[in-house]
């Protein structure tokens, strides 16, 4: 019997494995769009890679002891291992990128992620600690902030290129492709910024849900707020090509024809 799987998107499935497999050769080759834009989509999966370790244990001694595995602190190193993997092949990817290329740009993007590295090894003393309001906490919090508005900005001016003066929409930039739909940008720019900041859910209140249902709603928001990232981010992709007639039908010529002289050879 002919399985239907193996006959749709056969060749996206290969895409994707390949697309995946070249991240763990980052650094040996020359970086391309679906290289670090691959490598976004699992900066946006820190919840998911840090609890592989939880469910290989869990699975490993029974789901009903689960909580065993959490409470042992060797995973604590292990799952900060698995979450920072996406980030450290970013930052390969943009050294990479400013060698092949000398623009300063790269270093600043790759100092994004470094800064995230920073913000969750903090973040994972901070819960190994026992989550009490020390020293370790007031660290977090700072670079939850600086990576937060790091990421922000970079996510506006640099990934989406929104705040441009002189423009129709203000915040906005000249050239959009979802006309129809300009209140979707200005959702787009306050809820990534919002979400951005949704670490603060971790933060030790009374009257807080159970940390592991905030852990849930922190995944889940980020894996929405990269979602509409990708659109915008795309479509900045898709114009900067067209600015750069690398998405074209018709490229200029460095020269222009004169009427007379066409006719004169046309005589001819």
């Amino acid at each position: 019997m002919i399985n239907p799987f193996n006959l749709f998107f056969k060749s996206s499935r290969y895409w994707l494995i390949k697309s995946i497999s070249k991240l763990l050769t980052s650094g040996t080759r020359r970086v391309e769009f679906a290289d670090f834009w691959m490598g976004d989509q699992f900066c946006s999966l820190v919840f998911t890679l840090s609890n592989l370790y939880l469910f290989a244990c869990s699975y490993t001694i029974g789901f009903e002891n689960w909580r065993k595995c959490g409470s042992a602190a060797r995973t604590w190193p292990v799952a900060f291992i698995l979450a920072m993997l996406p980030f450290l092949i970013r930052v390969i990817q943009s050294i990479k990128r400013y060698v092949d290329s000398k623009l300063n740009t790269h270093l600043i993007n790759g100092g994004k992620y470094l800064c995230g590295i920073i913000y969750y090894l903090c973040y994972y003393i901070w819960r190994h600690q026992g989550s009490l309001r020390n020293t370790s906490f007031a660290f977090w919090c700072l670079f939850g902030t600086l990576y937060s508005v790091y990421a922000s900005a970079w996510d506006f001016w640099m990934d989406w290129s929104l705040f441009r003066p002189h423009v129709k929409y203000p915040f906005l930039r000249a050239e959009l492709l979802y006309t129809d739909h300009i209140p979707l940008y200005y959702f787009a720019i306050i809820s990534n910024a919002l979400i951005r900041f949704i670490w603060v859910i971790y933060i030790p209140s009374a009257s807080a849900p159970n940390m592991y249902l905030r852990f849930f709603i922190a995944g889940f928001l980020e894996m929405l707020r990269r979602w509409q990232w990708n659109f915008i981010r795309l479509e900045n992709e898709h114009l900067g090509n067209m600015d750069q007639y690398r998405v074209t039908r018709e490229v200029p010529l460095p020269y222009s024809f004169d009427d007379n002289h066409l006719g004169d050879t046309d005589d001819d």
